[in-house]
């Protein structure tokens, strides 16, 4: 079963780098040489199953992206209830200090 899963991963993943630029589709790293293992296929509807031959259906991420990807709802429930989880889901981006100034004028 694990061999399957490897296989249909390989053959999938051989076809994106083919069809893609080594380049990660959240921070923009480029990957060439022995770097382009970093790169990893990420399925948008988190359908591993969901494999069309046209790739629309993947990206290329990095393997720290994808993980953060992959942890987004894990670390939108930890921090539930604060006004800026939905903020940090939609970008890489997310700045932990962008309304320091404002938390620190409210103090004063």
């Amino acid at each position: 079963m694990r061999q399957e899963e490897q296989q249909r991963q390989a053959g999938y993943r051989e076809k994106a780098l083919k069809l893609f630029p080594h380049v990660c589709g959240r921070c923009g790293r480029d990957f060439e040489g022995k770097k382009v293992r970093e790169l990893t296929v990420h399925h948008r509807d988190h359908n591993h199953d969901n494999n069309p031959q046209d790739g629309n259906n993947w990206e290329l991420l990095c393997i720290y992206c994808h993980d953060h990807e992959h942890t987004r709802g894990v670390q939108e429930d930890r921090i539930e209830g604060s006004g800026d989880a939905s903020e940090q889901a939609d970008s890489l981006s997310y700045s932990p200090f962008a309304a320091l100034a404002k938390k620190i004028s409210q103090k004063q």
